[in-house]
């Protein structure tokens, strides 16, 4: 387990930490906290990252190529980032993002594009499976036969609804204000979603809460090739 005496604030000796003994941190699922389960998930995520970095710098050594390296392409989406759905520093975290300026929805049209045939030269069938398993981090573990975590469950709102978001942020440039008076005429009473204006404000300070608390991952955001 990790001790006690480095689980408080700085090196915090042992006589003084207020449980006086060895803490060992667990998965919600196992009866931990969100923090606990939070910074189980994170290292995992980190550890990824660490690794695809290794295996980038010694696979030239491996196929005995006496220089070089290669890069690590990343592959988080432009909605994700909006959100902040990213850990800092994780397998977000790469030298080049080609899907960076991409919105999910339209990666997934891309793959389900790429896995038909065009003009007579096959497609890739096994891209139609991706498209159609749904998104997870698969940074929880699975107890009992629990539900896995979902991407869309984790954020507390829909890819669909996120990419709406993302284009009246960032291209609408609109505050939480006119991004409410502007749902409320595509989700409003009378539309195909039929919400009522007080569910439309929730989700609109749902969004903001996020998109304004994880600011700071932008500030290390891989770059991005843009093709849009």
């Amino acid at each position: 387990g990790i001790n006690a005496e480095y689980m408080g604030t700085g090196s915090m000796p042992k006589s003084q930490n207020p449980k006086g003994k060895a803490v060992e941190p667990r998965f919600k699922c196992h009866g931990g906290s969100w923090q606990e389960d939070l910074a189980l998930q994170n290292i995992q995520a980190r550890s990824r990252m660490v690794l695809a970095y290794l295996f980038a710098q010694l696979l030239p050594w491996v196929r005995e190529q006496p220089r070089g390296f290669l890069l690590v392409l990343g592959s988080g989406n432009v909605d994700e980032a909006l959100r902040g759905y990213l850990t800092k520093y994780d397998c977000s975290s790469a030298d080049l993002n080609p899907n960076g300026g991409v919105a999910k929805l339209d990666l997934k049209r891309f793959l389900r594009w790429a896995s038909r045939p065009q003009n007579g030269i096959g497609g890739f069938p096994v891209l139609e499976e991706i498209v159609g398993a749904p998104p997870t981090a698969e940074l929880q573990p699975l107890d009992g036969g629990q539900k896995p975590q979902t991407d869309e469950e984790d954020m507390g709102m829909s890819y669909e609804e996120l990419g709406i978001y993302g284009r009246l942020r960032n291209l609408a440039r609109s505050g939480p204000l006119s991004m409410f008076q502007k749902l409320s005429r595509m989700w409003g009473s009378g539309t195909e979603k039929n919400l009522e204006q007080a569910k439309i404000a929730e989700k609109v300070k749902h969004f903001f809460k996020y998109y304004s608390i994880n600011r700071h991952k932008c500030t290390v955001l891989t770059p991005s090739y843009h093709a849009e």
